[in-house]
């Protein structure tokens, strides 16, 4: 996935916002301390973390509109990414992270790593959200099953639902606990991208022996499981 071109999708989407030129304003204010820095490959990272944390106040925290044109785009940059139904703030969040320059794999991982230690509910989401368009994927697979174990609803969706990183880097084990996770907590699983692409043995096997729990013990089935149990 080419960064810079998701990075600028995401930023027209933003100018496309009723008012946002305030929005607009800070965010272009804010790139340009980040790169004034004398650390690290020439960043202020406070600065970095300290905008992340304080977008809300900034931009604003109404839902967005999504053009069919631009949710065309972000699908071609990146299949299965969407930003349907969010809002501005976390719209805000996902493109800032973007802005961190990805040249030092080391300084990258370790400055979003940090976010995730110390994120609170909204930043998490955001975070979760942004997985399929970081930089070096492979080394975000130990957030994402945390995301997983989360027991926080809107961060477990940010994860499981319309998120292509599982099913893209979710080994086998994995990708069977968030399905059973969502099931576990009433998830919509139409909504998990792969479902029907990853279903196996083991968790067919599995979710029969969950199935008949519930049949034994007088419960309905979860909505759609027999559509992984075949």
């Amino acid at each position: 996935m080419n960064i810079l071109q998701m990075s600028e999708t995401l930023f027209y989407l933003i100018e496309q916002q009723a008012n946002s030129e305030k929005a607009i304003n800070y965010l272009r204010q804010q790139v340009g301390l980040l790169q004034g820095g004398t650390g690290p490959s020439g960043l202020q990272i406070p600065v970095f973390y300290r905008v992340f944390t304080a977008l809300p106040r900034f931009v604003g925290k109404q839902p967005i509109e999504v053009p069919a044109d631009l949710a065309f785009a972000l699908e071609q940059l990146r299949p299965g990414f969407t930003v349907s139904g969010w809002t501005l703030d976390r719209l805000a969040r996902v493109w800032w992270l973007l802005q961190l320059p990805a040249d030092d794999e080391s300084l990258y991982v370790k400055t979003i790593t940090e976010l995730f230690k110390a994120g609170e509910l909204n930043e998490l989401v955001a975070l979760y959200s942004a997985l399929p368009i970081l930089a070096y994927p492979e080394a975000w697979r130990f957030q994402a099953t945390e995301g997983i174990r989360n027991n926080i609803a809107d961060v477990q969706s940010a994860i499981m639902l319309h998120n292509p990183y599982p099913a893209d880097h979710f080994d086998e084990a994995a990708w069977n606990q968030l399905i059973l996770k969502a099931f576990f907590t009433d998830k919509d699983v139409t909504q998990i991208i792969g479902l029907n692409e990853r279903k196996n043995a083991r968790l067919a096997h599995t979710l029969a022996d969950y199935a008949a729990e519930r049949r034994a013990a007088g419960r309905s089935l979860p909505p759609h499981i027999e559509l992984l149990m075949d």
